[in-house]
């Protein structure tokens, strides 16, 4: 029996690592889908962000983030108290892991919330106004929400998320919405860019330069969403888990599938042309819209709820757009818009939840990130400022913020 546990535990731990590894690598495909969509003078600065919040993110949510997120009155999980010793330390269950793998598979969904806004944000903020804001979010702003919710704590003494049927299988919510709702919140104190929006409402489009880049870290993120989901199964040592990780990897797939082809018919419809972007943010809005409850749909089902989203998130970018709302990526729609559809479609295969408790997740989820972080934006602003001079915008951030360029011979005439 105790070798049959070791083994058990070994494999789920083992596991685990290697979804988090999955869900790590996710942050190079946010570098390379934002690289790509942004302009070629805003190449080095993106990419100075991406790895610097991932950076941040592991750092804040060790130090605070983990403890106020999972530590409850546990005071010894806060300023990097990750303890235990393994399987000496939990109860003889198959479905136990390392504390610190818990910790590692946490903190890399950390960053993926904080990868959402870097996009939005793109060609126009200063970095370390930036970076400023990413040490909030990941050491507090997140962490409270994923309390109430994966945490189960009750929210402010108030009400449990998961007392009123509210689920979140991997995050369609609580990481990609929030992602979204502290993007909104940015962009919303930060404005357009220069040029995107003329006084008599047309629309400019600003394309990125390097869609070769930007497809490239749509499958590095497609692949890594299968440790971002699986992974939320929290074992494989056993037929039952083993069995619900397929389910869910096959799901997962299948959604992205539905999503990339409903997002390209639509855009051929709506604009004449088979445009590329749209077919990427399709895809990665089929995954959202999965993660919320990858688990109990059939594949049919999946590939249904991955069209919905892809169909969604091409007139959610168009009405932002309209809305004057500039992202230059089209993360508040995939993110924020198909997460809140991802909740909203979760009890239609899953009974152990209800519409009631799915949309006063949403609401809490969304109120709490967007109003915390729009008063950081603020704080931020009044500060040290948020928006690089018009100047320095013209000529590209990549000059001004990090005295390197990403395509010197290109952008400069060498």
């Amino acid at each position: 029996m105790e070798t049959t546990f070791e083994l058990g535990y070994a494999l789920d731990t083992f596991y685990f690592l290697i979804c988090g590894a999955l869900v790590m690598w996710m942050a190079a495909g946010f570098a390379m889908l934002e690289a790509g969509l942004v302009r070629a003078k805003n190449t080095t600065e993106i990419l100075t962000k991406n790895i610097a919040l991932f950076a941040i993110a592991c750092t804040m949510y060790m130090i605070c983030g983990y403890g106020i997120m999972y530590g409850g009155d546990d005071w010894s999980l806060f300023l990097g108290g990750i303890v235990g010793d393994g399987a000496t330390d939990v109860a003889e269950d198959p479905a136990t892991y390392a504390p610190s793998a818990d910790f590692f598979f946490q903190v890399v969904f950390v960053a993926t919330a904080m990868s959402i806004v870097s996009g939005a944000v793109a060609e126009r903020m200063k970095l370390w106004a930036f970076l400023t804001f990413s040490v909030v979010m990941t050491g507090f702003i997140y962490p409270m929400e994923g309390a109430w919710t994966w945490g189960g704590v009750s929210v402010f003494g108030m009400y449990t998320l998961g007392d009123l049927g509210f689920s979140d299988f991997a995050g369609s919510g609580i990481v990609h919405m929030a992602g979204a709702a502290a993007a909104l919140a940015g962009v919303l104190v930060l404005g357009a860019r220069k040029g995107k929006y003329t006084a008599d409402g047309k629309v400019n489009a600003i394309p990125g330069a390097n869609l070769p880049l930007a497809t490239l870290g749509t499958f590095i993120l497609w692949m890594g969403w299968f440790g971002f989901n699986g992974g939320s199964v929290l074992a494989t040592a056993t037929v039952e888990s083993a069995n619900a990780v397929a389910v869910v990897f096959m799901n997962t797939n299948a959604a992205a599938a539905g999503g990339c082809i409903a997002a390209l018919i639509v855009a051929r419809i709506m604009f004449g042309k088979a445009d590329l972007t749209m077919a990427l943010n399709g895809a990665l809005a089929g995954l959202v819209a999965i993660t919320a409850e990858p688990s109990t749909p059939t594949p049919l089902t999946a590939t249904l709820f991955g069209a919905l989203g892809g169909v969604l998130v091409v007139f959610s970018i168009v009405t932002l757009d309209k809305l004057k709302i500039d992202d230059p990526v089209g993360a508040i729609s995939v993110h924020g818009v198909v997460g809140l559809l991802g909740l909203i479609l979760v009890p239609f295969t899953n009974d152990g939840s209800s519409m009631s408790g799915q949309l006063i997740g949403a609401l809490t989820i969304f109120v709490w990130v967007f109003v915390t972080s729009l008063v950081a934006w603020l704080i931020i602003k009044a500060i040290i400022g948020v928006r690089v001079s018009e100047e320095e915008e013209f000529e590209g951030v990549d000059i001004s913020e990090c005295g390197l360029e990403a395509y010197p011979d290109f952008t400069s005439g060498r």
